[in-house]
């Protein structure tokens, strides 16, 4: 297959729908299909062009995939208006690309949020008379109203509009949580049109050896030898309420354990400014980093904080950091209600708590460090769960026989893995 996947994030960007795109692109292009990915180049989520790159039309190969990188208006992750504008821009960058189409692909793939991203993707579908298949990792423009970015107002309602008539225009939809399947089922759309194909980790990734040395050094530099550390690593947005680690750090009477939150975002002045206002000892607020050091920052964690905001619609989501905590044997705790919470309780992979509830999430901690038995039954029940229904590979096998489906073509050439067990059990939800 000739696969044109729009993405407005792919890697050197570290957040969540960039490493899904690219792990997934990665192993088509191993099974023999060609992968396109059309995105911007790389901003988020600070607003400013990574060294290297240009605001401009770029073109480059990033292990077989064909990556393609669109100018657009750049802005940092917060403020509705701004990030309005630019999604737009890209939306209008890429339907401008088409221009420099040099082969027409099979299928378009795009992928939501952001919005605007899959919009982009319809159209470029509706214009190349392909199939489109829509993406849906994220309930937008519902998540908007529910962080408090947007009123639900008119401009609201008619995004939640084109919304359905992109579910309704769609050949296909691919989704990463049942409770999204049942969300877009309840606006009309029939069952047999959506498949489910969540999020995992890539074992091969987090199974490299890290430089012992390296590591020791990094623990030294922020003072953590000897500490049990809870950290969070990932997106400070809106919707992570992240400062209930520095809350937590500062009702901790423990002198051997140390909240850290490491990544940037819309709420990382908050913390910035809580710190710089009431030092605490115990608190470490890093910068992000790439994504070939995140495994180090996980190997100086002993506890994965997983949070978000206690809203009804975050009960729909699975946050992909719990794949990544149990593919290193990091016990989770998970602050999130839904469905995170049922499989992390069906992994046996961490502690669950209330969201927003600070005394909850020093409990846990703190058990988990006094307990170090359960401590590693945690950590080794937690990697069992995610080779068996979450790795990547076999999930992004599952995703290429769904897009061979929509053509009405073999999935992958005769020389391929053969489906284990939990393949099969995996393509079975799937359809």
């Amino acid at each position: 297959m000739r696969i044109l996947f729009v993405s407005n994030y792919f890697p050197p960007e570290v957040n969540a729908p960039a490493t899904r795109t690219f792990e997934h692109a990665r192993e088509w292009v191993r099974l023999g299909h060609e992968v396109e990915v059309l995105t911007s180049n790389p901003n988020f989520p600070e607003g400013k062009i990574y060294d290297g790159y240009t605001n401009g039309f770029a073109t480059e190969t990033v292990e077989g995939i064909k990556v393609t990188r669109v100018p657009m208006y750049v802005t940092a992750n917060k403020g509705t208006v701004k990030r309005t504008l630019s999604y737009l821009s890209y939306m209008a960058s890429v339907r401008l690309y088409l221009r420099r189409l040099q082969q027409q692909p099979d299928i378009v793939v795009a992928t939501s949020p952001q919005f605007f991203a899959a919009v982009a993707g319809h159209l470029i579908a509706r214009k190349l008379r392909v199939p489109f298949v829509m993406e849906v990792r994220d309930l937008w423009p519902e998540s908007v109203v529910a962080v408090g970015a947007s009123s639900d107002n008119a401009v609201i309602r008619a995004c939640e509009r084109l919304e359905t008539y992109l579910y309704d225009q769609a050949d296909h939809i691919v989704v990463v949580t049942r409770a999204f399947k049942r969300h877009i089922e309840n606006r009309g759309i029939p069952s047999a049109k959506i498949s489910v194909l969540p999020n995992g980790a890539d074992l091969a990734a987090w199974d490299r050896p890290l430089d012992e040395a390296k590591l020791a050094a990094l623990r030294a530099q922020h003072g953590l030898q000897g500490k049990f550390v809870a950290g969070y690593i990932g997106t400070i947005g809106m919707a992570h309420r992240a400062d209930i680690l520095w809350e937590a750090a500062r009702r901790c009477d423990d002198p051997d354990i140390v909240f850290m939150v490491v990544g940037t975002g819309a709420e990382r002045e908050k913390l910035e400014a809580l710190q710089a206002a009431n030092p605490l000892p115990n608190f470490r607020l890093l910068d992000k980093v790439p994504k070939e050091e995140v495994p180090y920052l996980l190997a100086l964690t002993d506890a994965s904080v997983v949070h978000l905001r206690d809203l009804p619609l975050f009960r729909t989501v699975i946050p992909s950091k719990i794949f990544e905590a149990m593919a290193t044997r990091t016990p989770i705790i998970l602050g999130v209600e839904g469905e995170s919470k049922e499989i992390v309780q069906e992994a046996d992979a961490g502690l669950t708590i209330p969201p927003e509830n600070v005394e909850a999430l020093l409990g846990a901690v703190t058990c988990l460090k006094n307990d170090p038995d359960l401590y590693e039954q945690l950590g080794t029940s937690g990697r069992r769960y995610v080779e068996t229904h979450y790795n990547r590979t076999h999930l992004a096998q599952a995703y290429a026989e769904v897009l061979a489906g929509v053509l009405g073509v073999e999935a992958r050439p005769a020389e391929a893995v053969r489906h284990t067990a939990a393949d099969e059990q995996l393509l079975a939800t799937a359809a």
